[in-house]
């Protein structure tokens, strides 16, 4: 009797988790229909300035010897009349960077752009302190932030600037282009993701009045609208999200271009994207604590409301995939060993989460990826990957959500930029050595956890009728596998390839 409590303990258990991810994966679902709804309502400029307007373009990096030199040239390049635009180089260095930096600033100031070179010596408030300094001496009244790994298009100001004759448009965000989306299953797997956050997500969220967020890089802002809204803070490790609520709180209208793209460089190896991506997570947590209780006491509208909901707490569904992963292999070994059969409702009850599920995962990435006209079969061929990758990083962001969610507000790492080279693999691997990984117990667990989950494969074979009951749930067993297997083995041959390099 105990035994068969337990099993259907298990099983509970697990429906339970299911439900709570199908919960979000119905949601992604409701955003795929709302991006068709909305797709071809493209926004247009109010009007045309007839005396453009001062800009400023801020470049802040810290550590970027390999992209430094680029991206201020690449500023340079932008075109705008140079009596109009001031470039900010905001370096927060201690290494080459700030020779590399400085001496490019001199060459282009001698060529005649109004550029000027700020250094910290101490990074206080990291980003987002960096940002708030140089706001404080822009001349623009509108300012234009690129990270030091982007390559901003020459027209991107004018094809930007003049979305602004509207009063009360704060923000004017451009989509990511990737510069090394082939290298790898990685990256492409990166690539895929990005775009369905851009296409699907910020294209439902801001043509239908709901609150979109800043993406750190390549847009646009109204100097006026920083400051009523309080400022660049860094009580966050994600300032551009948590500035993105507080102006669109102040009733500043956000506009999203998803033609108008820049390029940059994705994370070609494990231990940058983990670090990427456990600051994206744990900053989404931090903010998630701070804005969302004043978004849901705000006069916006319910539905507007419900989707900042989804939006800031989307880090917790991490903690809910490490918690399938857990209850996934005793739930089938309890179906197993369950002395009579389910219940019928059961069963239907479960498939139809599992189809929410990966069903939700499909529609949202295979839509994006036929917006960008690389067809259907480009996004259904890589689901696997993604859902592998997304399950395999859980972990890594699982901890980072429930740090955010409970810790302090920790360090701003800055995801290592490789420039040129992340074009080969080769080439990125020889400058690997540069970059100091740090070693933790996560990528352990991540081996333990693909273990754990290849045993309770193991054990379900050895079950009689074991085909007729738990086959259909074999694939999504195998992909959980797949994807700690795959991140774990990837953060140790970066590590072990980081000893055995010598910095370029």
């Amino acid at each position: 009797m105990l035994s068969e409590r337990l099993a259907e303990f298990a099983i509970a258990a697990y429906l339970a988790v299911l439900t709570l991810i199908c919960i979000y994966g119905a949601h992604r679902y409701f955003l795929v229909l709302l991006y068709y709804g909305v797709r071809r309502k493209i926004p247009r400029p109010r009007g045309q300035f007839a005396d453009l307007p001062p800009v400023t373009v801020q470049l802040p990096m810290y550590n970027e010897k390999y992209v430094a030199r680029r991206i201020i040239e690449r500023a340079c390049a932008i075109d705008y009349p140079r009596d109009k635009l001031q470039i900010q180089v905001l370096d927060d260095s201690t290494d080459e960077t700030r020779q590399i930096a400085s001496e490019t600033v001199e060459r282009m100031r001698i060529a005649g752009h109004n550029i000027i070179y700020r250094h910290r010596d101490k990074r206080v408030g990291y980003k987002a302190g960096a940002l708030e300094e140089g706001t404080r001496e822009a001349t623009g009244e509108f300012i234009a932030i690129f990270d030091a790994d982007f390559l901003p298009p020459t027209d991107i100001l004018r094809e930007t600037i003049h979305y602004f004759t509207d009063p009360q448009v704060g923000m004017v965000q451009t989509r990511w282009e990737h510069l090394n989306r082939d290298l790898s299953l990685l990256t492409q797997a990166q690539a895929i993701l990005l775009d369905g956050h851009f296409i699907i997500e910020h294209t439902a969220r801001n043509r239908t009045g709901r609150f979109m967020s800043f993406n750190g890089t390549a847009g646009i802002w109204r100097k006026s609208a920083i400051a009523d809204a309080g400022g660049w803070q860094h009580d966050t490790l994600t300032e551009d999200l948590d500035l993105s609520y507080r102006a669109q709180l102040r009733g500043w209208k956000f506009i999203f271009l998803p033609h108008l793209t820049s390029p940059a460089e994705l994370p070609p190896e494990m231990n940058a994207f983990k670090a990427q991506q456990h600051r994206w997570t744990k900053g989404g947590a931090q903010t998630c604590l701070k804005v969302l209780p004043r978004v849901l006491s705000s006069d916006a509208k319910w539905w507007v409301k419900l989707e900042a909901f989804f939006h800031l707490t989307s880090g917790a569904v991490y903690v809910l995939i490490v918690l399938l992963s857990l209850l996934v292999g005793p739930a089938l070994l309890a179906k197993l060993s369950l002395t009579k059969p389910q219940s019928p409702w059961v069963l239907w009850f479960e498939l139809a989460l599992f189809i929410i599920g990966f069903g939700s995962t499909t529609a949202f990435y295979v839509v994006s990826q036929q917006e960008l006209l690389r067809g259907w079969w480009y996004g259904l061929r890589h689901v696997p990957t993604l859902m592998a990758v997304g399950i395999g990083i859980a972990l890594n962001n699982a901890v980072a959500a429930l740090d955010g969610f409970f810790g302090r507000t920790g360090e701003f790492v800055r995801t290592p930029k490789f420039g040129d080279a992340v074009q080969t693999t080769r080439d990125w691997r020889c400058r690997l050595g540069a970059f100091q990984l740090k070693r933790n117990w996560q990528a352990w667990a991540e081996l333990s956890m693909a273990l754990y989950l290849a045993a309770c494969a193991g054990l379900l074979l050895m079950f009689d009728h074991w085909f007729e009951r738990v086959s259909m749930a074999l694939p999504f067993l195998l992909i959980f596998i797949v994807g700690y297997f795959y991140v774990s083995f990837q953060t140790f041959y970066t590590r072990w390839l980081s000893r055995r390099r010598v910095p370029a």
